[in-house]
C-alpha cells in the first residue's frame, strides 16, 4: 500500500480543520460557480507549502483548484483567524496527553531571504544586505513551537523576547487555569541584553541566557538544541526556507501552518 502523500489531510485532521472553518451560504439568487470544496483547496494550501512550488504551477490534474482560489482561501481563512485557533486547539491536545512541557522554554531566530520584498523585510546582516525576513520561534522543552514571529532580517533577536513570550497562547487541555508562561526561558548570547531581563521576570518568567563574552560550555547548548531542531522540522516546508510573498500575513499564515502541522505530527507520534 503506497504511504499517504504529505498534503493528503486525513479524515480525523480535517475533523480538527473543517469545525474552524467559516461556513459560506451561496446566494440565493446569481448564486454564480460553485464553490470549490474546502478540503481539496486546503490539501493545495499544503501541496504549496510542502513544495514550494509557485501558485500558478500549482499542477490542476490534482483537483486542488487554482491555484489564485487557494490563495484566496487562504488569505479568508486568515481574516478569520483559523490558523491561531488550530494552533491553540492542537498545543491543547498536546497538554491534554502530557506531551507540552512548560518547564522550560527557548527561543532562536533564522534568517530566510525574501526575494519580493514587502513588509516585515530588511537588509540581511548574514547575507550581504540582501533583503530578508527572520522567523523567530519560541518552543517547549521537547521542541513543539506554541508561538511564532515574522520580523525584517535586520531585527535583532532580543527584540523579539518579550513579544515571543507574550504570543503564546493560553493553552487548555487540563482541568484548572490555561497554562501561557514557561518557568524557564533560554537564550543565546544574541538575547544577553539587561534591560530585557527585568520585563522577563515581570511575565513570571526566568530567563537563563548565556553572557557575552564567557566561555562555551555552559550546558545551555545542549537543552537549546530543541528550538534548533524546531526550525530544522519547520524549514523542511519548502515555502517557508524563502519569502516569496509579498504580503507579510499570508507568509505569516504558512509559517502559523508549519507550527500546527508539527504539532499534530507529535500529537500523532504519542
Amino acid at each position: 500500500m503506497a504511504r499517504p502523500k504529505p498534503w493528503e489531510v486525513d479524515h480525523e485532521l480535517w475533523a480538527v480543520i473543517e469545525r474552524l472553518l467559516p461556513k459560506v451560504e451561496r446566494r440565493p439568487r446569481h448564486p454564480g460557480r460553485r464553490r470549490h470544496p474546502d478540503r481539496l483547496v486546503f490539501q493545495g494550501i499544503l501541496f504549496v507549502l510542502h513544495t514550494g512550488v509557485a501558485r500558478e504551477h500549482l499542477p490542476q490534474e490534482l483537483g486542488f483548484g487554482s491555484g489564485m482560489t487557494c490563495r484566496r482561501r487562504l488569505a479568508e481563512w486568515t481574516e478569520a483567524g483559523v490558523r491561531h485557533r488550530l494552533h491553540e486547539g492542537l498545543l491543547a491536545k498536546l497538554r491534554s496527553v502530557n506531551a507540552l512541557d512548560f518547564s522550560r522554554a527557548a527561543v532562536d531566530g533564522s534568517h530566510v531571504r525574501a526575494l519580493k520584498g514587502g513588509p516585515k523585510t530588511g537588509r540581511s546582516p548574514v547575507d550581504r544586505g540582501r533583503t530578508s525576513s527572520k522567523h523567530h520561534l519560541i518552543t517547549d522543552a521537547t521542541g513543539v513551537p506554541p508561538a511564532a514571529a515574522l520580523t525584517g532580517g535586520n531585527r535583532n533577536d532580543v527584540t523579539q523576547l518579550i513579544p515571543l513570550l507574550q504570543a503564546v497562547p493560553p493553552v487548555r487541555g487540563k482541568r484548572g487555569r490555561p497554562r501561557r508562561r514557561p518557568d524557564v526561558v533560554l537564550g543565546d548570547r544574541g538575547y544577553d541584553h539587561d534591560k530585557y531581563r527585568r520585563p522577563v521576570r515581570d511575565l513570571g518568567v526566568k530567563p537563563l541566557i548565556a553572557r557575552r563574552g564567557t566561555e562555551y560550555g555552559s550546558g545551555l547548548g545542549t537543552q537549546r538544541r530543541v528550538v534548533e531542531r524546531a526550525f530544522a522540522h519547520l524549514h523542511r516546508f519548502r515555502r517557508l526556507r524563502i519569502r516569496w510573498e509579498i504580503r507579510d500575513d499570508i507568509h505569516e499564515a504558512f509559517l502559523a501552518l508549519g507550527c500546527a502541522l508539527i504539532c499534530w505530527r507529535r500529537l500523532n507520534s504519542r
